[in-house]
């Protein structure tokens, strides 16, 4: 996946534009009446999503895999921002605590074992009633069922490209035990899941 993505940005330099995803706005409106000031992006890309929450006070921190996705960061952003090269798989890159974490369309390309660390890695690293968000496409996305199946919910779609589809079940049985207090049905590139989850005291295995 690394070389799918090293070649994109390669290719396509900043592909979506700055202007954040509605999922992004929806979670930076929540994250500043909370007043949350810490915030952790795995897969940040080239930062379009980070702006908004550097613009309302926020210390930003990214995991991005494609160097030349944090090269093209720090050219728009400068030192605005941290970001650690390397894959979420990887995590945790610092020994911080965050009062906020987001993910946007990263989730769903990872496998199933894959999905479960990053939901307990991010949840480990939220301090004591911090938030996490992740916005994730949903089964009502018109390439669902495109592609080769390769899993439940799961297709392989152009270059190899592997992605899995959410539905209210599947959202329940993976963050269920993460702090799950509310989904929300959001329409970026196409239909997608906001996923909101509270930290609680225990961490979960």
């Amino acid at each position: 996946m690394t070389e799918f993505w090293e070649e994109s940005f390669k290719t396509n330099q900043e592909m979506w534009g700055f202007e954040p995803s509605q999922s992004t706005i929806l979670t930076c409106d929540f994250f500043v009446e909370q007043n949350l000031k810490n915030v952790l992006i795995p897969g940040i890309g080239y930062g379009r999503n980070a702006q908004i929450f550097i613009d309302n006070g926020m210390k930003v921190t990214g995991i991005e895999i494609s160097q030349t996705a944090i090269d093209l960061a720090y050219k728009h952003f400068g030192n605005d921002l941290t970001i650690y090269h390397g894959s979420v798989t990887e995590m945790p890159f610092d020994k911080k605590l965050y009062d906020g974490i987001y993910s946007y369309a990263l989730i769903h390309f990872l496998d199933k074992n894959e999905r479960k660390k990053l939901i307990r890695d991010c949840l480990n690293q939220l301090s004591d009633n911090g938030y996490m968000f992740f916005a994730t496409v949903s089964k009502k996305a018109q390439i669902y069922g495109q592609g080769t199946c390769v899993g439940k919910d799961k297709v392989e779609l152009f270059g190899g490209l592997k992605m899995f589809f959410y539905d209210l079940e599947t959202i329940e049985e993976e963050f269920g035990k993460a702090g799950l207090f509310e989904i929300k049905e959001v329409f970026d590139i196409y239909p997608f899941y906001l996923i909101k989850c509270k930290k609680k005291k225990m961490k979960i295995k």
